[in-house]
C-alpha cells in the first residue's frame, strides 16, 4: 500500500506550479525516506526553494513543513515493504513477459486498493442520495471512460433506474439540454481535462441538473463545474498500463455508488434483478442454468 500523502501528491500534480511539482515528485519518489530531509535538503533535492516547499505543503493542506514531515514519518511506518521494489517499478524495454504480467497485476491491484482507501465516504453518501432521488441519470465519458460510463448505465438500468450513457459529444450535449433539477449528470474523466465531457457536464448544470465528477485529479477543470467530486488514485505508466489501472479504479468507485444505490432501494432492486435474470435465463447453454 502507498501512503495517503503520496496518493494526494500525485493527484495534485497537474494543478501545481512547475517548482511545486518538483517538490511533489521528490515526496512521491522518496516517500520512505523523505521525512528525514530538512526543509533545506528537500528544496535542494527538488531544485527549488524553501518558500516553494512551504507553498507545496499548504497546497497539500498542511500548516507547514513540520506537519508534512511528521505525517510522512507516521505513514512510512505503516506502509508494508513486502512487495519487491522491481515489481512496483515502471515497465522497461528489457522486461520479459513474466515481469510485464507481474507489473501490470501489481499496478492494477494497487490502483484499486489506493482508490478504495482515499474515497471520501461523506461525498459518496451524498452521491448515492442524488442517484436514488434522481428522475434520470445522464453519464458522460469518452475514450476509455466511455466503457466505464456504459458499465454504470447498464448497472443502474438492471435495477430499474433510468440512466443513459453518452460518448458522442453532439448527443451528450443535446441530452444535457433536456435535463433539469430533478436529474443527475455524471461526468467521468481520468485527467479531468476532456473537453467533450466537460462541455456536456456544463450544459447539464446550466439547466439545473446536479453534477457529479469522477476523476483522478481533484483540482482538474471538470471539478470546477461539479457539485460533488469522487476521485480515483491510479498512475499512468509506460505502454498505457496506467490506462488499464485507471479504468479499474473508476470501476471500483462506480461499483461503490451502484451498491450504495442498490442497498438503499433493496426491495425494488431485488425485484428488478429477479425480473432481468429471468429474462435472460434461457439464453444460457447447458443443463445448469443457475445464477452466475
Amino acid at each position: 500500500m502507498t501512503a495517503e500523502t503520496v496518493v494526494r501528491a500525485r493527484g495534485l500534480l497537474p494543478s501545481l506550479s512547475p517548482a511545486e511539482q518538483r517538490v511533489a515528485q521528490v515526496i512521491i519518489d522518496e516517500a520512505a525516506t523523505a521525512s528525514r530531509l530538512t526543509i533545506t535538503d528537500l528544496a535542494e533535492r527538488a531544485g527549488s526553494s524553501e518558500t516553494t516547499v512551504i507553498r507545496f505543503c499548504r497546497a497539500m493542506g498542511f500548516a507547514g513543513y513540520s506537519e508534512l514531515r511528521l505525517t510522512l514519518a507516521a505513514e512510512s511506518g505503516r506502509v508494508s515493504e513486502t512487495v519487491d521494489e522491481a515489481v512496483g517499478s515502471d515497465i522497461s524495454e528489457s522486461d520479459d513477459l513474466a515481469q510485464v504480467v507481474k507489473k501490470i497485476a501489481f499496478a492494477d491491484a494497487r490502483a484499486v486498493e489506493e482508490t478504495a482507501s482515499q474515497i471520501d465516504i461523506a461525498v459518496l453518501e451524498q452521491v448515492v442520495d442524488l442517484v436514488v432521488g434522481a428522475r434520470r441519470v445522464d453519464i458522460y465519458g469518452v475514450g476509455a471512460s466511455a466503457f466505464v460510463a456504459t458499465d454504470f448505465q447498464q448497472k443502474l438500468h438492471r435495477i430499474g433506474r433510468v440512466a443513459y450513457a453518452w460518448s458522442d459529444t453532439h448527443v451528450a450535449l443535446t441530452s444535457a439540454a433536456l435535463l433539469d433539477q430533478r436529474d443527475v449528470a455524471f461526468g467521468i474523466s481520468h485527467t479531468g481535462t476532456t473537453s467533450d465531457t466537460i462541455d456536456a457536464f456544463t450544459e447539464a448544470r446550466r439547466h439545473g441538473a446536479r453534477t457529479v465528477a469522477l476523476t483522478n485529479f481533484p483540482k482538474s477543470p471538470i471539478t470546477r463545474v461539479a457539485d460533488l467530486v469522487l476521485t480515483t488514485a491510479a498512475r499512468e505508466t509506460t505502454f498505457r498500463s496506467g490506462a488499464m489501472a485507471s479504468r479499474l479504479a473508476q470501476l471500483t468507485v462506480i461499483d461503490c455508488v451502484f451498491v450504495g444505490v442498490a442497498q438503499r432501494t433493496y426491495q425494488q432492486t431485488r425485484t428488478a434483478l429477479d425480473a432481468t435474470y429471468a429474462a435472460v435465463r434461457d439464453r444460457r447453454i447447458g443443463p445448469d442454468r443457475s445464477r452466475g
